[in-house]
């Protein structure tokens, strides 16, 4: 009897511990909890020339930003596949394939195609969802809808109880506006498998998008402790915590939270979390009117230049600036911009010009020169999307914008911003700084 995958597809491993332990690390590594590593190798012993796992293997090694791992493994896999392996299976280790060697582009296509034929196969199919997946980081300004109808292209393929589906179909709504099914999605994924620190964070998303903050920051609160520090997004789902004690004008709150869970020397998150989480973090407490502590700014700067010393991941780049820009590195911000605007005309740089804009508007905050933040950001605003990352990540440009605005004197476009935030997402920072415009 043939062996089969979590979601009912055929595995080549005539190994039953193979496939016991295949199943189960591929759904701790769906859930992004710890184990997940431990449980494939333990497959892969029990069948050295089981592809599958192998390229899975490869996956986790990406996800722990451990790239010569990960191409080691997967051109294991590649050989192993073409030996042993259906025609699912070696599309599938080669699509894993372009993704963990670069070849994003490419990968999406392969995606949509063998998700076209194979939709189950979810390794293939969480590639282009989630905050930091192959949609969100095409440098598309539609990414958001496009994870939706990737989404509903294939519900049908999938049960009711899929907690995986269920998790990432109701981020994706979440995300793209249609936050109260997105949240009830979400729900429905989290509370059949709690163990699962995606579901965690799509639903804090979710309440977060829907402005129940309250709510977001017990979630969290209870179910964090559930989950291990070794976990990949334990930090980066207490920067959110952080960021809810923020939004309420707790500092001191929102630094413990820092300083136990998020910055360089505690998180054990991959690099772009911990990049992403420390930068922005720090830029939204000094933004705010608030003191940052001596030594966290050079503390992060110092952690980031070695894990992203080039300019072309949009994302990182706009993070990398807020460091260089607090942290008074104006080389290293002019010459960050300088390479991505060399990518620009040389047509490399998926997200365009909203990158060095996003990176000069950063200096000029920094600088003190609000009404030159507001006039180099404000035709870009709606193009910030393409950067990728969450909403909730990509409001900190949004928040730069708004207080260059109020601190500029620009009363009226600062107060239309706040109305259609509010609209939006009521949140108590944007009530209060809507009650300083109309004092």
């Amino acid at each position: 009897m043939a062996h089969l995958d979590s979601r009912g597809l055929p595995i080549s491993t005539a190994s039953n511990l193979a496939a016991e332990r295949y199943r189960e690390g591929i759904d701790l590594m769906l859930s992004t909890w710890p184990g997940a590593a431990e449980v494939l190798e333990e497959a892969i012993a029990a069948d050295p020339d089981f592809a599958l796992a192998h390229a899975a293997r490869a996956r986790q090694h990406a996800m722990r930003s451990e790239p010569a791992l990960a191409k080691a493994r997967i051109a294991t896999a590649v050989e192993l596949v073409v030996r042993r392996g259906t025609d699912r299976e070696r599309s599938h280790v080669e699509t894993l394939s372009l993704v963990i060697n670069g070849r994003s582009a490419e990968a999406l296509d392969r995606v949509s195609a063998h998700a076209d034929t194979w939709p189950r196969d979810v390794v293939i199919l969480s590639l282009p969802l989630g905050a930091f997946g192959l949609l969100a980081f095409s440098g598309r300004a539609d990414h958001d809808k496009a994870r939706v109808d990737l989404c509903e292209r294939h519900a049908s393929h999938f049960a009711a109880d899929d907690w995986w589906f269920l998790t990432y179909r109701g981020w994706s709504h979440a995300e793209n506006g249609n936050v109260a099914h997105g949240r009830d999605l979400t729900q429905r994924g989290f509370d059949l498998r709690p163990r699962n620190a995606n579901a965690a964070h799509a639903l804090s998303h979710a309440m977060y998008e829907g402005g129940a903050n309250d709510e977001a920051e017990r979630l969290i609160q209870a179910w964090l402790p559930t989950y291990d520090r070794s976990g990949i997004l334990h930090g980066h789902i207490a920067w959110h915590a952080a960021l809810a004690a923020l939004e309420h004008g707790n500092t001191e709150r929102a630094l413990a939270i820092y300083g136990e869970h998020v910055q360089p020397s505690v998180s054990t998150g991959n690099a772009i979390n911990v990049v992403s989480d420390t930068a922005s973090f720090l830029w939204r407490l000094q933004a705010y009117g608030h003191p940052v502590p001596k030594g966290l700014w050079q503390a992060a700067a110092a952690y980031a230049a070695p894990s992203f010393p080039g300019a072309g991941f949009a994302f990182v780049d706009i993070h990398m600036a807020l460091l260089a820009a607090a942290t008074g590195d104006r080389e290293g911000l002019e010459r960050r911009v300088s390479a991505l605007m060399g990518m620009i005309e040389d047509g490399t740089l998926a997200a365009g010009p909203v990158v060095p804009t996003i990176c000069r508007a950063t200096l000029a905050f920094a600088d003190g020169d609000y009404a030159g933040c507001a006039r180099i950001l404000e035709p870009a605003a709606s193009e910030v999307v393409r950067v990728g990352g969450s909403g909730a990540q990509r409001e900190l440009v949004e928040d730069m914008l708004l207080l260059a605005l109020m601190r500029s004197g620009e009363a009226a476009k600062a107060g239309a911003l706040l109305d259609r935030r509010l609209h939006r997402r009521p949140s108590p920072r944007d009530k209060a700084w809507h009650g300083l415009l109309a004092a």
